[in-house]
């Protein structure tokens, strides 16, 4: 690489490349400069203990601690010692799997399905590990119609045309 001093070069090319350094520099420092405060900064972290139930996509945070009918649903906990257990009266767990879970400060998740004639109402959800207990609050909403009732239009059958 050869060095140009500023007092032997040539008018255009001098302001042309100076030019080009500085936007290139002022590029790359306004590029970098999000990426790594991003980086720097600590990402929030649960408290141990946490437990929550979640429809099986937990980046959708409006469905926390809300059981959703015909649909995976997975409770999650951060806890720590051995042997974690979930427990709730309307609730049955299966598939324990520890680690991450998909966006969620969590350490421990399983698969959850509502008991068969359960209600609609809040209920207790616990995680127990090591000694430690550690409670949420979730809701069951009411069962949707399974069944159109006999009689009713049906769309694109022409009943309702006159």
């Amino acid at each position: 690489m050869s060095v140009v001093r500023l007092k032997d070069a040539k008018g255009a090319n001098v302001r042309k490349t100076v030019v080009f350094v500085a936007a290139a520099v002022i590029g790359t420092t306004a590029l970098t400069g999000p990426a790594m405060a991003q980086s720097t900064s600590p990402a929030p972290s649960a408290k141990a203990g946490m437990v929550q139930l979640n429809v099986n996509t937990a980046i959708n945070q409006t469905l926390v601690d809300k059981y959703v009918r015909d649909a995976p649903n997975v409770a999650l906990a951060k806890c720590e010692g051995p042997s974690p257990a979930f427990s709730s009266p309307v609730l049955t767990f299966s598939n324990y799997t520890p680690g991450p879970f998909m966006g969620v400060d969590a350490n421990i998740s399983a698969d959850v399905e509502l008991k068969p004639g359960a209600a609609a109402g809040s209920y207790p959800l616990t995680v127990t590990c090591g000694g430690q207990t550690y409670t949420t609050q979730f809701t069951v909403p009411a069962a949707q119609v399974a069944k159109v009732p006999s009689g009713a239009a049906k769309a694109g059958d022409g009943s309702m045309a006159g």
